[in-house]
């Protein structure tokens, strides 16, 4: 499926961390560069739009697109909730002539890495604690107290991971970690 032509950006990180926030800078700044929307089976949150911030899709649309290798890489994230990335998104966006920006979670960072080594730049956003990972998630105001601690859990867990990535980058002020990333970036892509 990769070429030499066909780079991708991945940026993971756990919930809360602030890989979103890079990832809008990102892609505001250059025009080269394409957010691929992942697939879920989540439903929508707030002023979301099916096709712009996710692909919605049942749980019987999902398990059908997995049996038929649509996705380079998929998760159940949550319990019930499965999140991947289609294959075909990756490629309408090199069709274009652009270079996907993947904002997925820490295992399937590490699963689509494996499958395109060389091709693919990791990045790992890490927050500066668990303490403020949590209070930026608190402040969110969106979290049950039981997912909040489902998610500082996972992110203890996913922590352990940041070895795995091309390159760590502490998000413990946003413009400094969108300066550093976006500097990394440029230097993958030869820009």
């Amino acid at each position: 499926m990769s070429s030499q032509e066909n780079k991708l950006i991945i940026l993971t990180a756990p919930s809360g961390a602030g890989k979103t926030s890079i990832t809008r800078f990102l892609i505001d700044k250059f025009s080269r560069l394409s957010f691929s929307i992942s697939a879920t089976t989540r439903l929508p949150r707030g002023t979301e739009k099916n096709g712009v911030e996710y692909y919605f899709i049942s749980v019987d649309d999902f398990h059908e697109k997995i049996h038929a290798n649509a996705f380079i890489e998929w998760e159940m994230v949550y319990e019930g909730k499965y999140y991947g990335t289609l294959k075909a998104e990756l490629q309408r966006i090199w069709d274009g002539g652009k270079v996907p920006v993947l904002d997925i979670d820490v295992k399937g960072a590490i699963h689509v890495q494996e499958q395109l080594e060389g091709d693919c730049l990791s990045i790992f956003i890490q927050p500066p604690s668990i303490d403020e990972l949590k209070r930026r998630l608190e402040s969110r105001g969106t979290e049950s107290a039981e997912s909040l601690a489902t998610r500082i859990s996972k992110a203890s867990y996913e922590l352990s991971f940041k070895h795995h990535f091309n390159r760590i980058i502490v998000n413990d002020h946003l413009e400094k970690a969108c300066a550093e990333t976006e500097a990394v970036i440029k230097n993958f892509l030869g820009w």
